[in-house]
């Protein structure tokens, strides 16, 4: 595996990767490399969760449903939080204003010292303490 073998998919990336939006075919790449063993993804347990309920609200909870099944199907590990990420994401919460879920997912990037790819403008206030690869974002409509 090389040096940067570890990355951690945002809910905002999975979702880019799902709904086949800009960004999706590097998801794509990283997903083909963790199925041949070249890199290991995580994601967080709030990941799934966010997606679950962002999908049953733009679409139905049979879709949710399906979406969940499918992030499980993937060459992922899907990281339950512990004591060590509790912690990790408190203080980022104290010192940062970021989401809870966002926490979350930046403290398993620093706990597994991977690589976060997202799409997410928050996470641009973590950029000193966290390696990243920005998704093209959305543009406002």
């Amino acid at each position: 595996m090389s040096e940067n073998n570890k990355y951690i998919l945002d809910t905002s990336a999975i979702l880019t990767y799902i709904e086949d939006e800009d960004g999706s075919e590097f998801v794509e790449e990283l997903l083909i490399k963790a199925e041949k063993d070249e890199i290991i993804i995580f994601v967080s347990f709030v990941s799934l969760t966010e997606v679950f309920y962002i999908t049953q609200r733009e679409k139905d909870e049979s879709e949710a449903n399906e979406r969940i099944k499918l992030i499980q199907s993937l060459a992922i590990r899907i990281q339950e939080s512990d004591e060590d990420i509790n912690i990790r994401a408190g203080k980022l919460k104290a010192k940062y204003a970021i989401s809870l879920a966002d926490t979350y997912i930046a403290s398993l990037c620093q706990y597994h010292d991977g690589i976060l790819v997202h799409k997410d403008p928050e996470f641009e206030k973590l950029s000193s303490i966290i390696k990243e690869y920005r998704l093209p974002y959305k543009m406002p409509q």
